[in-house]
Order: C-alpha cells, then sequence, then structure tokens
C-alpha cells in the first residue's frame, strides 16, 4: 500500500461553529444573519482556492444548511467539474433556520438524537442533496458516527463507501478543557483509517461478516503523544489546532511543529507496509475575520496557506498522493486486509522528552505500549468483545460513545498513584531478597521490527533497548519483546535475562496486569465480575470487593469475565513453572489483578500473554 495519502476535507458550513457569538457579538442571537453568511462563503472560498493552487483536489462536504444556499451549491458544481473535487454530504452543519423550525432544537450531533430523529435526519438531508445533484453522495461524516446510524444509512443509501466516523481522543480531557461544556465523550477508537465493524464503529470489522460496508477515517489527524498526555484540539495537522495551542512563533509566525507533525505521519509507512495517511478538515469558523486563540486573521490564514504548500510541495515532489474520501475508500479495500494492524512507533516532538509510545490497533483490540515505563501497557480497549453501545437520546449513553477501556492511565491511574491503591497498568515487577523493583520505573527506547510466524501470519514486533536493574547484592540487565501476532487477540511479552553480575542468583519476575473497566476517571461498579484460576481445579472468586487473593503452582492462566462489557480476559505463561494468580480489590481501589509469578536465572527468559475475548 504504497505511499502517502493526503485527504482534505472542506465544508461550506453557513453556520460555523462558534461564529455567530462572534460576527454577532452585542446582537440577539440570530444564525441567518447575512453577515454571517457572507464570512462563511468566503473562508470556503479562499479554502478552495488555496487547495486548488497548490494542486491538491478536496472533498466538498455539503452541509445541510448550503443545501438552501445557491452560492455555494454552484461553487461545489463547479470546482467538481473544474478540479475533480468530490460532492459529499456531512451530517455535520445541521443548525440553520430550516433545520430549527422544522425540528425545534438546538442539539446539532447527529449521533445525540433518538434513533427516530436520526432516520428522519438522514433522510432529510440525503434527500435534500439528491434533489439538489441528481444523485446520492458517495461520503459523509460527522465529529462521530454510531454503528446504528451508519447501518441505516448504508441499507438505506448504498452508494455511501466512506465516512468520517470518530474524532481520536475526544473524552475527558476534551471536556476539561472545554470548561466541562463539551458534553460528548468519544475515546477509544483508531487513529487512522479502518473498516467498522456493524456492532461498534470504533471497532474494526476481523471479517466480511461484520463488514459495515463503509471505509472510517478520523476526525483530523492528532498527535497520538501529545493529544493522549493532554488536550487533543490543541494537537492536529488542522493548523489551526497548532495555533490554538500556542505552538508557533509569536514574532515570525512560523511553526515547524505543523511539518514536524505532517512528516512523523509520512513516517508511519515504516510501520504499514509502505502506507501512511493524513487528513486536513477545516470548517470555516477556524478562519474568522475577526480571529481566533489570540491569532489575528492574517496568521490565520497564513498557517493555511502555508500548511496547503507544504502538502502540494510534498506531492510536486512525488511523495505524496491526494484523493478524494471515495477515491480512498477504494484504495484502502484494495490494498488493506481484515486482520491487518495499524502501528505507529510515535516519539515526542514537541516537549524534549525523548519519549516513546507505540499504538496497535487490530480487530481484536487497541493497545499503546510505553517506552517511558519499561514497555508497559497503559491503555488498552478490547474490541474482541465488538461490545454493542447504543448512543443518543433514548439509550443508556446519551453523551458517551466512547469504547470501554481496560487499562487507561490517564483516568485510572496507572502506575504512578499517590495512595497505598493500585493503577491500570500491564507491567512486571522483579525481586531479589526482599528489594523490588517494577519495569514502569524503568526508562527505554524501542525499535520496530516484523516477521513471519509458523503458521504464515506476521508478528509486529517492539525491541526494548535492554535495562539495567541494580539490587543492593546483583545487577541484573534485562531485555523486553513485545510481540503482536496478527489474528491472535494476544499481546506477548517476552523477558530475557542477558547478564547478571552474580552468575548463580536467581530472580523473580511477577508479570502483571492490573485492570478495571470505564470510559471517564470514575469508577464502575465491579459487581458481577468473576476472577479465576484455571488450572488442576478451577477457582474462582466473585467481585465483591472484598481484597480476596488466589493462586496455583503450575495452573495454565488466570481469568477475568467482565459481563459489563462483554469481555473476557486471560493471562498466562508459556510455561507451567510458576504460580498464575488473581486478586480482587476493595472500594478504594476498585481493580483487579491477574499475574504470574516465575523465577529466571541468568540467560533464561520467558513468555507471558494477554489474550481478549467475547465473553458469550
Amino acid at each position: 500500500m504504497d505511499g502517502f495519502v493526503l485527504n482534505i476535507i472542506h465544508r461550506p458550513e453557513m453556520v460555523p461553529e462558534y461564529a455567530e457569538k462572534v460576527t454577532g457579538h452585542g446582537k440577539e442571537e440570530d444564525i441567518s444573519r447575512k453577515a454571517l453568511l457572507t464570512e462563511s462563503l468566503d473562508i470556503f472560498r479562499f479554502q478552495q482556492d488555496t487547495a486548488h493552487k497548490n494542486g491538491l483536489k478536496t472533498t466538498i462536504q455539503m452541509t445541510y444548511a448550503s443545501l438552501f444556499n445557491e452560492e455555494a451549491i454552484s461553487l461545489a458544481k463547479e470546482h467538481h467539474e473544474t478540479y475533480g473535487d468530490e460532492i459529499a454530504l456531512t451530517l455535520l452543519g445541521l443548525p440553520c433556520k430550516e433545520f430549527r423550525d422544522k425540528y425545534k432544537t438546538k442539539d446539532f450531533c447527529i449521533w445525540m438524537f433518538s434513533m427516530e430523529d436520526k432516520k428522519s435526519i438522514v433522510d432529510d438531508v440525503f434527500g435534500k442533496f439528491k434533489e439538489i445533484f441528481g444523485f446520492y453522495p458517495e461520503s459523509t461524516g460527522s465529529y462521530y458516527m454510531d454503528a446504528d446510524l451508519v447501518n441505516y444509512i448504508k441499507e438505506k443509501y448504498p452508494s455511501v463507501k466512506c465516512a468520517v466516523a470518530t474524532c481520536w481522543e475526544e473524552g475527558p480531557k476534551a471536556y476539561h478543557t472545554c470548561n466541562n461544556s463539551w458534553y460528548t465523550f468519544m475515546d477509544g477508537g483508531p487513529w487512522n483509517p479502518w473498516i467498522p465493524s456493524k456492532a461498534n464503529v470504533h471497532a474494526p470489522a476481523a471479517n466480511e461478516e461484520e463488514d459495515s460496508g463503509i471505509v472510517a477515517i478520523p476526525h483530523l489527524s492528532r498527535d497520538l503523544l501529545a493529544c493522549y498526555d493532554g488536550n487533543g484540539s490543541n494537537f492536529g495537522t488542522h493548523p489551526q489546532n497548532v495555533l490554538r495551542g500556542m505552538i508557533y512563533d509569536t514574532k515570525t509566525w512560523e511553526y515547524p511543529y505543523l511539518y514536524n507533525l505532517i512528516d512523523q505521519y509520512r513516517s508511519l509507512e515504516k510501520y504499514n507496509n509502505g502506507y501512511s495517511y493524513n487528513m486536513m478538515f477545516v470548517g470555516p469558523g477556524w478562519l474568522n475575520k475577526m480571529g481566533r486563540w489570540e491569532a489575528p486573521y492574517e496568521l490565520l490564514c497564513k498557517s493555511y496557506e502555508d500548511g496547503m504548500k507544504y502538502y502540494g510541495d510534498l506531492k510536486k515532489e512525488g511523495k505524496l498522493t491526494d484523493m478524494t474520501m471515495s477515491e480512498f475508500a477504494d484504495h484502502y479495500r484494495s490494498k488493506k486486509t481484515y486482520e491487518e494492524p495499524e502501528c505507529a512507533l510515535w516519539r515526542d516532538i514537541l516537549y524534549g522528552s525523548d519519549k516513546q509510545l507505540f499504538w496497535y490497533c487490530d480487530p481484536y483490540m487497541r493497545a499503546c505500549i510505553n517506552m517511558d515505563q519499561g514497555g508497559a501497557v497503559t491503555d488498552l480497549r478490547p474490541y474482541a468483545a465488538k461490545l454493542y453501545w447504543p448512543v443518543g437520546i433514548g439509550t443508556p449513553h446519551v453523551w458517551d460513545a466512547s469504547y470501554p477501556f481496560l487499562i487507561q492511565e490517564k483516568y485510572r491511574a496507572g502506575y504512578f498513584t499517590h495512595y497505598a491503591g493500585e493503577g491500570t497498568v500491564r507491567s512486571a515487577k522483579l525481586s531479589y531478597r526482599g528489594e523490588e523493583v517494577d519495569l514502569c520505573l524503568c526508562r527505554t527506547h524501542a525499535k520496530f521490527e516484523e516477521e513471519e510466524t509458523v503458521n504464515g501470519k506476521k508478528a509486529r514486533i517492539l525491541v526494548l533497548d535492554p535495562v539495567e536493574i541494580r539490587f543492593r547484592d546483583l545487577t541484573v540487565e534485562l531485555e523486553t519483546r513485545v510481540i503482536f501476532e496478527e489474528g491472535s487477540s494476544e499481546i506477548r511479552h517476552l523477558r530475557r535475562i542477558l547478564s547478571m553480575s552474580d552468575k548463580n542468583a536467581k530472580v523473580s519476575l511477577n508479570e502483571y496486569m492490573v485492570a478495571c473497566y470505564g470510559t471517564t476517571e470514575y469508577s464502575e461498579d465491579m459487581t458481577g465480575i468473576v476472577l479465576s484460576v484455571e488450572g488442576r481445579d478451577k477457582i474462582e472468586i466473585p467481585y465483591e470487593y472484598r481484597c480476596r487473593e488466589a493462586s496455583e503452582e503450575g495452573a495454565e492462566c488466570a481469568v477475568a469475565l467482565i459481563p459489563q462489557i462483554d469481555t473476557k480476559v486471560t493471562f498466562g505463561p508459556d510455561r507451567r513453572n510458576g504460580s498464575c494468580y488473581i486478586r480482587e480489590g476493595y472500594a478504594f481501589s476498585p481493580m483487579f489483578t491477574l499475574g504470574y509469578t516465575t523465577e529466571l536465572k541468568d540467560q533464561e527468559e520467558v513468555t507471558t500473554w494477554l489474550r481478549l475475548e467475547k465473553a458469550n
């Protein structure tokens, strides 16, 4: 899947986000204000002209409001004929006088409506589009599109093959940085294009039966480290994100970070069979004539022009292919298999921390490996469950569209906690004569490898630089490999003792996973979870917050059944000369632990695996 592919998406949003408050400052709200509509069209025209003069084609996502504006319709038709731009349809930009008069609401997020209203709105918008252009669109989108909505659109309008379907890591972090006013969470999805399953848009399809029929792309290409650690709205290849994050020289108006971020996305071809992807999706509201984010209009324009020129220059050099959304959907399906993962070995390009994260996504999981914590798993989403999670009014999840986590260091503390309890993490501890060291304290770096397995599948392997662990009477050099075998639904950690200062010594190794489930910082009810050790006899602990533990020497594995998210987690070793254990948490530390302990001598190694399955 050769090369760097770019989607540029523009929308003539007649009532841009936030813009009415600026354009109509000091006046009573009026979303049909002529000045607002005129400015929006001027900005849309500027965006289109900027792309075209750099030799780039776009996808024009018509909004509902724009379907009532002759000038917007005329521009779309002209640019389709002249430049090959795709005329598509977005479910963003619903608010306009016609919409509010008909639906009597100020709601504007399509996934938050009741299913009855979703269908009515989709039929209304798609019907209006067909009436004007004479055909149904091949692409659509929103910030987020739930599975029920996607399935309805694909069934009723089969021409649709591509959709903007989620915004990477728009959850509690985004909510807090919007002054606790952004009541829509969508954490836990892929960061790059994927084929969503019929059950849950976040979770990629594992086969044709699960295939929803569309190719999904993210709403913005985010910095996979800065966005994860902080507010994603400041870190993306959307130039106005970079300005909002104040990541530019205020004197020279230069922003090398933007180009470094684009280049890091280009570099992902090293981990994805020669393929990398980026998208630029900037609505008119971000280029407001009165300025935004403490940046004047002139800087907003310059950043957009410079960003487009960078892409245009890459195209001229033969390093980039620009595609419309529907073209990309065909290209993606011709090159990508269902079980082929998306991988990103990502480094800090903003703060100078030398930190590395590895992101892995396939139909069975999304995982983050943190090299600053010795190769610990610090984010884990069990896609294998294909969890049905209806969203919107009339469902249990009016505003929370996130895919639940088992491990999430930002919302469940991770290794570094300030109290006696535990946070969620998958790591290991080494101990010797009463001293203990957790690998979360051992910073390292990794390189990426691929190899073919005995069953003909590919394994993606992170080879971590060895770390040196110093006890009072012993020094140990340890190597870690993290292995993802295509189609296995497993994460394998291989630990190898490279050297010991005392060749006759033995160290104790404790491989463990501390987990829970949830979508926010707040604890969920753990009652109903069942922990077990699978050995000669099955030992079970139904979760009751009572701090109980159980273990068995030579057992095969430790298991957690989590019915709330329809997930089974299995944790075990590749050999039985150790002990598998389970540990129940308590009310102040509402987690559970699965683990395995053994002893290692110089030059010995052991592999443990974490497997995810649908519980039923």
